[in-house]
């Protein structure tokens, strides 16, 4: 317990405070819950009788400031059990507390990206059924067009530590301060199943618009154990800079870090001058990335602070090989662990052996413990290529090939919040025999003669640009509403030194106007988040 677990700029915290933090929450969205059954202790290790007795009575008095709000009619209603709650913060110990708070709690959690408002955010609060949104004070300015919509929807609207509020919006770090600390009982947090929903994570929608993806207590225990494959262990110190709002940042960073019981160094922002500096001063031994952290790393001048660092494990998704190549050779000698997964997706792949370039091994024994395929794709029609029986086709060494895996009880599709017909495109059946189920990827991989796989392109209409998928479709709306543009196709373009691809447009004017670049940029700057436009 008295382990760090958590540095956040001077800010440092232990396992037990932690906890005790994540508790206040928990009991002060119970409030919100209009559940007050032993809200003064419970749990294993409470508080003590007396003091039990008294936080009970007191429950009953008054109440904090979010049941006041129910009773006195401010639209919102109480959080009933299972609820989502939606969490707009950066990288930051309160996103921590909150979120481990709601799970206590019984509620979901849902992560929204930061960089989303007006339309695409209410679709994401409607899509994942949110009755609550909890939001960091310095977005309070972007979002106040938003408000009156938000109050619309019924939310329950809380900042994080704010003294002044658009009125309807309460502070919940009050709420949670007034509250004690012991331990929740572990009855409202135990799911009915494993592959029940835990909480959201939003991914680029084919549609134009993010899915809220499901993500299962199960696919969270799997999580935990990330940091353990990849040989960290408890004295180890995790440079984390990623958003939370992401799977890697949040489940594989995170609870990766939460399984093996290490420290993580959380940043709210990746600095690449800072790094080495950062890593000296808190000892730091494993980072965290995605590619293009790595390369800003390599463009950066020479620093006396990156020789003689403890940094001796790099792991992470999407480090292109001649990047791989020159960060090693300078910052070696460590360890690189290339990963690869999808947010929603039932396979993942690690590069154990640091074959640079790969993202995995299809050996034997990893294919009989996550079971995957290669199969061939018709890059023209945009879909797999079947035979003569109607089921498709394995590559042959060097091809490339659509990754697929098998769904099942052990490794399963939950899909998206909303409608069965959001997960259209990611279920392929009778694949290699009548009946089969598998997920598809979107992701076309090359298996090498010595069975190393590599990442070769991605299909459909998303690209993937400063660590974000974009959804072609999303940008080509949003361009469509302009009124001097009559048609518009949106794609990906690779641009020499930077990794993933640039967003492009093709546009056709309308007779008789021109181009308003103005009008386009004020539009775009409006609508689009930042790695979209």
């Amino acid at each position: 317990p008295a382990h760090t677990f958590l540095i956040h700029g001077a800010q440092r915290f232990s396992y037990a405070e932690a906890e005790r933090h994540s508790n206040r929450a928990a009991r002060a969205f119970l409030r919100a819950r209009g559940w007050d059954g032993g809200l003064g202790g419970g749990g294993t290790g409470g508080a003590g009788e007396g003091e039990r007795a008294a936080h009970c009575a007191r429950d009953q008095a008054a109440g904090s400031g979010a049941a006041r709000a129910v009773r006195e009619g401010d639209g919102a209603a109480p959080l009933a059990p299972g609820a989502t709650v939606a969490l707009l913060l950066p990288a930051c110990p309160e996103f921590l507390w909150l979120w481990f708070g709601l799970a206590k709690a019984g509620l979901r959690t849902a992560f929204v990206p930061t960089a989303l408002r007006r339309g695409p955010l209410q679709h994401c609060l409607r899509s994942c059924g949110a009755r609550a949104l909890v939001l960091a004070p310095e977005f309070l300015e972007s979002l106040e067009p938003d408000l009156p919509a938000l109050r619309a929807m019924g939310l329950h609207l809380w900042t994080v530590g704010s003294d002044t509020r658009p009125a309807g919006i309460s502070d919940f770090l009050a709420e949670a301060s007034a509250e004690v600390d012991g331990p929740v009982p572990g009855y409202l947090s135990a799911p009915q199943n494993m592959t029940d929903t835990c909480l959201y994570i939003f991914t680029s929608g084919t549609t134009g618009l993010p899915k809220a993806a499901r993500i299962s207590h199960l696919k969270i225990l799997q999580c935990q154990a990330f940091y353990q494959l990849c040989g960290a262990h408890q004295e180890d110190v995790i440079y984390l800079a990623l958003p939370l709002y992401h799977m890697s940042g949040s489940l594989l960073g995170i609870v990766g870090c939460l399984g093996i019981g290490a420290t993580v160094v959380l940043k709210s922002k990746f600095s690449a001058g800072q790094f080495w500096e950062d890593c000296q001063q808190h000892r730091v031994t494993v980072f965290q990335y995605i590619g293009e952290l790595c390369r800003y790393l390599v463009n950066q001048p020479p620093n006396k602070a990156e020789r003689g660092h403890k940094v001796r494990l790099v792991v992470g998704s999407g480090l292109r090989p001649d990047t791989w190549e020159r960060f090693v050779r300078r910052f070696g000698p460590l360890q690189v662990l290339e990963t690869y997964g999808l947010t929603e997706g039932n396979v993942a792949t690690f590069n154990y052996t640091g074959q640079q370039g790969a993202v995995g091994r299809a050996s034997w024994l990893y294919k009989h413990v996550f079971p995957f395929s290669l199969i061939r794709y018709d890059v023209t029609t945009g879909e797999p290529v079947r035979d003569t029986q109607g089921h498709c086709v394995a590559t042959s060494p060097g091809e490339p090939g659509l990754l697929v895996a098998p769904v099942s009880q052990q490794s399963p599709f939950l899909g998206y919040a909303g409608g069965p017909e959001l997960a259209r495109g990611k279920l392929l059946k009778h694949v290699f025999q009548p009946g089969d189920v598998f997920f598809n990827t979107g992701d076309l991989l090359v298996c090498d003669n010595q069975g190393f796989l590599r990442f070769h392109d991605r299909t459909g209409d998303t690209f993937r640009w400063k660590g974000e998928n974009v959804a072609t479709t999303e940008v080509a709306e949003a361009l469509e509403a302009l009124d001097f543009l009559q048609e518009v196709n949106v794609y990906g373009v690779t641009v020499p030194g930077h990794e993933g691809r640039a967003g492009m447009a093709a546009l056709a004017l309308r007779p008789p106007h021109s181009l308003d670049l103005v009008q386009l940029y004020a539009h775009v700057s409006e609508n689009l988040p930042p790695y979209a436009r």
